[in-house]
């Protein structure tokens, strides 16, 4: 569902795309085994996120990639006896994590990444992969079609607004970790998002018409001043959480292609078998404190929740027009 909201859903949705990873990171550490459609749709994710243009258009897109890199972290330092799906489909696609090992950082690179995004119209091309062509949703979030309505909900909070985090002990007991520790950067904490103010919170069921004349989010405002630099992107490729992956394909890879040549394996069957059987026990880094990030209530979440929810109630009740005559005006629609 996830997948399909990303990869599918409306341009909108996309600040909600931290918060959904959120989600599944923190179950990560507690997934005994994954199907293969759900491993391939996960490395998917992490092909699509990770790809140049789309990495440099925005100040916050690395958070996803770091979310996906401590999903498959989580996963295979916790529960790698029972996924040699996921185990095989990283196998698979090591060279998404290779070309994120060395990704570019120089300003000629930076620049011919982001004038490919203005040319290129077609969705991004899933490289070695067994269907050969693009897959449905590889272009996260595409803007809405001609035609279709538009509304103009409040932006959602940054996830360093919705969620704060907690580290699990050995004893399972869940204990709060201040905001600069961790093993990653906190998604978003660089990138403020516009927040409500309680007095603005109050009034969510009355927006004025054409909000977006009125007040444009400075979030959009922001982005377009701001521009991808060598040290920026130095900053965070550098915490990259690769050692992990990189250790488990630097072991585990020879060892596929050996019993592939000398078996003549074909089938994925056999190559999954092998997986299930192996272990890196003593191979892998030192595992890393299990982080789970908490749902944290606060006036702008709270605003947001209650204007789409209104928003939605008023949406499927146009058809008898209840509201008409009425001083309930919650935004107003537009065909784009």
């Amino acid at each position: 569902v996830f997948h399909k909201i990303i990869t599918s859903g409306h341009q909108r949705l996309q600040p909600l795309f931290d918060c959904l990873l959120t989600i599944v990171v923190n179950v990560s550490p507690y997934l005994k085994s994954l199907s293969m459609v759900a491993a391939n749709k996960l490395l998917h994710l992490l092909e699509a996120f990770s790809t140049t243009w789309f990495l440099f258009t925005a100040s916050q897109n690395h958070h996803l990639v770091f979310f996906l890199l401590e999903i498959f972290n989580n996963i295979i330092q916790y529960q790698f006896d029972g996924n040699s799906n996921l185990v095989y489909a990283i196998i698979r696609k090591r060279n998404v994590f290779h070309q994120l090992a060395n990704l570019p950082t120089d300003p000629a690179a930076i620049q011919k990444a982001l004038q490919k995004k203005k040319k290129s119209t077609e969705p991004i091309s899933r490289t070695n992969s067994q269907e050969g062509v693009s897959m449905e949703g590889s272009r996260p979030a595409a803007p809405a079609e001609p035609g279709t309505l538009k509304t103009s909900l409040i932006a959602t909070p940054g996830i360093d607004k919705l969620t704060e985090k907690s580290q699990v002990s050995e004893d399972g007991t869940l204990s709060r970790v201040d905001q600069g520790q961790g093993q990653t950067p906190s998604p978003a904490g660089n990138c403020p998002a516009p927040l409500a103010s309680d007095t603005e919170s109050s009034s969510a069921e009355a927006i004025p018409r054409n909000p977006e004349r009125r007040r444009k989010p400075s979030s959009l405002s922001s982005a377009n001043q701001w521009a991808p630099s060598p040290d920026w992107v130095i900053s965070w490729k550098s915490k990259l959480p690769l050692q992990t992956i990189m250790r488990l394909l630097q072991v585990l890879v020879p060892q596929v292609e050996k019993i592939c040549i000398d078996k003549g394996l074909t089938d994925e069957s056999e190559i999954l078998k092998f997986l299930q059987h192996g272990t890196l026990v003593g191979l892998l880094p030192v595992p890393h404190p299990i982080l789970i990030r908490k749902y944290q209530a606060n006036s702008g979440t709270a605003m947001w929740f209650r204007t789409y929810m209104w928003g939605v109630i008023y949406l499927r009740n146009v058809d008898p027009p209840i509201w008409y005559d009425t001083d309930v005006k919650l935004f107003e629609i537009q065909r784009v």
